[in-house]
């Protein structure tokens, strides 16, 4: 995403509600301009437009939790790109951080097939000129947009890949929670066909628990999240043989 666009989707998730010609003086470009922006984020689900005006998603559904914070789960997203490989295949889980990488692979590498029961990653990154999705089926999840149930472990059973990312919800000392109990059985079966469990997720998720165990610790190999997370859980992380990397929460400038 083009850093103006970041910064607009700042701007904007900060006022709730904002004029085109606010928006235009805070980044310092013409109306025009930032009117063609906002068509290419409102495409994308990430913001609504109303005349004049941009306004916030105010939903619970996974664009919203993109356009939340999106620079500190795209600086997650750009550090476990880094571990993707041209010519690789990948599992990849619903969720804002793992669509971010998922947008990341199919913008800058070559020859990267990512497997996903997400539907809105797929679309998400639909017009990315590198993106190659395949995208398992099941049973559909209408607010997460995401595929569930047997079939999707039917499905996802031929394939073996080295890494799979997953997100969560919560967390507590039994290991990374889920919000959903079909969600959670799908994307642990997933990770069955990978050799490494990888966690994109926030650091305020160590605040939040969920209702069920998706993956406990010792399934899981590495965590990315901010610089945010609490000195106890690295420890405790470490503890499991958890491989832990943080990105800043503001450029390093």
């Amino acid at each position: 995403m083009h850093m103006r666009h970041t910064k607009l989707l700042n701007l904007v998730n900060r006022e709730k509600r904002i004029s085109v010609a606010a928006l235009a003086r805070e980044l310092g470009v013409s109306e025009v301009t930032i009117r063609k922006d906002l068509t290419i984020l409102e495409q994308k689900g990430l913001l609504r437009r109303e005349h004049g005006y941009a306004v916030m998603i105010t939903s619970d559904d996974i664009a919203n939790q993109l356009s939340f914070n999106y620079e500190r789960k795209h600086r997650i997203a750009l550090r476990a790109a880094e571990t993707v490989h041209n010519g690789e295949t990948v599992l990849i889980d619903s969720g804002a951080c793992c669509t971010l990488l998922a947008e990341e692979l199919a913008t800058n590498r070559r020859d990267v097939t990512i497997i996903t029961n997400s539907a809105f990653l797929a679309t998400f990154i639909h017009k990315q000129p590198n993106a190659h999705v395949l995208l398992l089926g099941g049973e559909y999840q209408n607010e997460s947009q995401v595929l569930v149930g047997p079939m999707v472990k039917k499905c996802a059973s031929d394939f073996r890949v080295d890494k799979i990312f997953v997100s969560a919800d919560g967390f507590t000392d039994a290991g990374f929670m889920s919000d959903n109990l079909m969600r959670a059985e799908t994307i642990h079966a997933l990770a069955e066909q990978a050799t490494q469990v990888i966690v994109l997720t926030e650091s305020s998720t160590f605040r939040e628990t969920g209702v069920v165990v998706a993956f406990p610790l010792a399934e899981v190999q590495t965590l990315y999240t901010d610089e945010n997370i609490d000195d106890r859980f690295i420890q405790l992380l470490h503890e499991n043989d958890i491989h832990v990397y943080t990105v800043p929460l503001e450029d390093e400038t």
